[in-house]
């Protein structure tokens, strides 16, 4: 008789079963196999709480074979993933299959290597139910707020919304960010800066004037800053004060699940999904040339900064083999984390510091060697020396005025080294000493105005969520997800900006609902779920402790709205419809925006939305017009398809081709390059 292990996917079965070889069959169970039905809250509110869990529709086959399996095994052991939601899926699976409850048979691995793998095969310990509780008081407390709060929105907005906790703050958080980009009232500045140079030198600076009379200088006008040009000109340029020194730059400690979605998305144009999707592959296991199937990163949910001693050890010694001594800190680093951090694994990293990119690239597609790159040179970073500067400060008067000037000179590299996009240019100034009299060559004044905020990116957004301590690694994606879907929050580019949908029911959660929506009372929550996951506290308590307050605030909502119901307001454009001559506004629907007729339901005339571009077709000579694909891609075709097929998934641009005439193309990535996309056209077609 064989030993059954079961994991969540099958390519961490296949991963696993390589690894341990006969005596052992490894399965997958596609992940949860119960769950709270869909058809009704499936919650037992009068019985404190209870939730009635179903068999998944469609788990059937699955749930079969695994129990077929399961009779035949001298042993099962449960290995889902080192979280939460894995601790409850192993506990749902011994429940379907009848385990004993306080049998040692849950078994963890925090990086799918040969010795990651029999390491957690040899330390078996009993299902913890606190961190169960923990899941489920989430998942009760979600549905609770879900069913109660959408039928709401239903009956005072339109059927099928949703509300839900930690998605009604993020959509609140992009709608607060728009209002204060909407109501920003930019304010003029005005900087001067003096071109200069030594008597002898043939080098030029430029110096920012810095103080005035001691104290630091505000130009809010033009006229302000012609009066200082004018005082400027009666005086000489004099070098007041020189300092030079060194100054250190440490690197970044090694990703979690946010900071990894951050520079993803910055880095490498990655969505949060597609982050999570390519890492999920790397930890489950990759073909890798001379070593077999192998996971190349450790698990990927995680907002720990810890990394182990073998493997600070590892990196230590690919450090001083490829760089040198001067590369390696002279103690390890050790990098803290928030105290609200979950430490019950390592921060992720490459399971062998040894596999550089150049060695595992021909073994992984162009994707996934993207995102192991960006990990691997994170987490080997982090474990080398600080990077020095030489820096010069330079103060320049001019009667009652000083200038500054600022160099910089790259001493040592240290973990520069090993970050290719990360080695900044020099800065050098030329040699001046104090008392030395400078050339003005030329004095610039430049007006500017105070920016408002950016709009959220998936980047910064995740950011703030954890800043906040709102959700936990597993939650940023299907919030993120969630709110896009629903039409709350629409891409623009990088750019998430609020939908006059998520404005409105943002709007009605502050009216009616703003304890739940709370950023503080939010986080609460979370503190919550994390001492129910330490056994500090019961999850029917935390449970019930909410659904009071909260039912009591849904009852007042409901009374104080009863004959009140909401608009949303639409978005006017000048497009005529051809049918009545009104107005066209913009809708929002399940699949993203569309043209409406003002006059509905008198008309109802509807159409897509046309976004031009300043392109036209190489082949047809008709508008090039912006599309998105299934997956919600944009791409670029003529206007006359499916008579025409041109498409190109990079921008067209203003520039016309000198040779042809035709328009021009902008290819992406890190050195972008416009090109002809005429294939006819001999002249600078680059592709």
């Amino acid at each position: 008789m064989s030993k059954l292990i079961i994991v969540e996917s099958p390519a961490k079965a296949k991963t696993i079963q390589k690894y341990l070889g006969k005596g052992y069959k490894v399965m997958a169970c596609m992940g949860h196999l119960r769950d709270l039905p869909k058809s009704k809250m499936g919650i037992d509110i009068e019985n404190n709480f209870e939730p009635n869990y179903i068999n998944i529709k469609g788990k059937g086959p699955i749930i079969k074979d695994l129990k077929k399996n399961a009779s035949k095994s001298e042993m099962v052991y449960l290995a889902p993933d080192p979280d939460r939601e894995g601790e409850a899926i192993s506990w749902h699976l011994a429940y379907i299959l009848s385990l004993d409850k306080n049998e040692k048979n849950r078994v963890t691995f925090n990086e799918i290597t040969k010795s990651g793998v029999k390491v957690g095969i040899k330390n078996p310990r009993q299902i913890d139910k606190n961190l169960v509780d923990a899941q489920q008081a989430r998942r009760v407390l979600d549905r609770l707020v879900g069913y109660k709060l959408s039928p709401f929105l239903w009956k005072k907005v339109k059927p099928g919304l949703s509300a839900g906790r930690v998605q009604s703050v993020a959509v609140q958080l992009i709608v607060e960010r728009e209002n204060e980009i909407k109501n920003f009232i930019p304010k003029e500045y005005w900087t001067i800066d003096a071109i200069l140079k030594g008597e002898k030198e043939k080098k030029s600076f430029k110096a920012a004037l810095y103080k005035s009379n001691g104290k630091k200088i505000e130009i809010d006008n033009e006229k302000t800053a012609n009066d200082i040009l004018k005082n400027l000109e009666n005086n000489k340029y004099v070098v007041s004060e020189i300092k030079n020194g060194v100054s250190k730059k440490s690197p970044a400690p090694p990703f979690s699940t946010s900071t990894l979605q951050q520079d993803a998305f910055n880095r490498l144009n990655f969505k949060s999904f597609k982050t999570m999707s390519i890492a999920q592959q790397l930890y489950e296991g990759v073909n890798v040339k001379n070593h077999g199937t192998m996971g190349l990163i450790t698990y990927m949910r995680t907002d720990s900064l810890r990394i182990s001693a073998e493997a600070a050890a590892e990196a230590k010694k690919y450090i001083l083999e490829n760089f040198g001594d001067v590369y390696a800190p002279k103690s390890f680093r050790i990098y803290k984390g928030k105290s609200s951090a979950q430490d019950g694994h390592e921060a992720i990293r490459p399971t062998m510091p040894s596999l550089s990119p150049a060695l595992v690239q021909n073994s992984l597609t162009p994707e996934q060697f993207k995102l192991y790159k960006l990990i691997w040179s994170r987490f080997m970073a982090s474990q080398m020396a600080d990077a020095l500067y030489n820096t010069t400060s330079v103060l320049i008067s001019n009667g009652n005025y000083i200038f500054k000037a600022n160099g910089s000179s790259l001493k040592f590299p240290g973990f520069l080294a090993v970050l290719e996009d990360k080695k900044e240019k020099d800065n050098i100034l030329p040699e001046l000493k104090k008392d030395d009299v400078l050339v003005a060559q030329k004095i610039e004044k430049n007006q500017h105005f105070t920016e408002p905020p950016p709009h959220y990116t998936e980047a910064s957004l995740t950011k703030t969520l954890e800043e906040l301590g709102i959700g936990r690694p597993s939650t940023y994606v299907p919030t993120i997800s969630t709110i896009v879907s629903r039409g709350y929050v629409e891409r623009d580019k990088k750019a998430l900006k609020s939908t006059p949908l998520g404005e409105t029911i943002t709007d009605i959660m502050k009216e009616n609902f703003s304890s739940v929506i709370n950023v503080s009372f939010t986080a609460k929550i979370e503190e919550d779920f994390d001492e129910v996951a330490e056994g500090k506290l019961k999850w029917k308590d935390s449970i019930k402790e909410f659904y009071s307050s909260f039912y009591e605030t849904l009852k007042e909502a409901e009374k104080n709205t009863d004959s009140k119901n909401y608009k949303i307001q639409d978005e006017e454009t000048n497009e005529i419809c051809e049918k009545c001559g009104k107005h066209m506004v913009i809708k929002h629907g399940r699949f993203g925006k569309f043209l409406a007729c003002s006059g509905y339901p008198e008309c109802k005339n509807t159409k897509k939305i046309v976004v031009p571009t300043v392109g036209i077709c190489p082949i047809c000579k008709a508008k090039i017009i912006e599309k998105k694909s299934s997956k919600g891609r944009i791409f670029y075709g003529c206007e006359r398809y499916p008579d025409c097929n041109f498409i190109s998934w990079d921008e067209p641009v203003k520039d016309i081709c000198p040779i042809c005439k035709n328009t021009m193309f902008k290819k992406k990535g890190k050195t972008p390059k416009i090109y002809c996309a005429n294939e006819k056209c001999k002249g600078i077609n680059n592709e």
